[in-house]
């Protein structure tokens, strides 16, 4: 019983706001001379919206 106890002790994790989920990512900006695939346009864009509605990216 100690054992399991001992082992689980280190699973507690702190809440996080919404803006501390948000810090390690940010909004992909390529440069007019890249050239993209339609794939990575794509994906480009839906990282950016999805940042824009969850934690507040600017367009």
């Amino acid at each position: 019983m100690i054992f399991i106890a001992a082992l689980t002790a280190g699973c507690a994790t702190e809440p996080t706001s919404q803006a501390d989920a948000c810090d390690w990512a940010q909004p992909i900006r390529p440069s007019r001379a890249d050239v993209l695939t339609e794939g990575t346009l794509v994906q480009i864009v839906v990282h950016n919206e999805t940042g824009e509605v969850l934690c507040g990216w600017r367009p």
